[in-house]
């Protein structure tokens, strides 16, 4: 039986904004892995790691996909990224 992890890998950001634009970053450059979940990515500070800040929006959308735009997003939900 597999088990869901966590992967801890500290990172220097300048600001909350920095850290989450990384922490989409390295998902999507990972997200060709079926085993990352995109969704499930936050970010903390180092000295208060049980405060996280959602990176991906990840609500379910038609079709059982999940969205790919931050979490704060203002615009409709997404299943994938537009080309430009």
């Amino acid at each position: 039986m597999t088990g869901r992890y966590v992967i801890h890998l500290p990172v220097r950001a300048a600001d909350l904004a920095r850290a989450k634009m990384l922490g989409r970053t390295a998902g999507r450059s990972l997200a060709f892995l079926a085993v990352v979940e995109l969704g499930g990515i936050t970010v903390s500070t180092e000295d208060d790691q049980a405060v996280r800040h959602w990176v991906f929006c990840d609500r379910k959308l038609d079709g059982g996909r999940r969205c790919v735009l931050r979490a704060d997003h203002e615009t409709p939900c997404l299943t994938r990224l537009p080309r430009r």
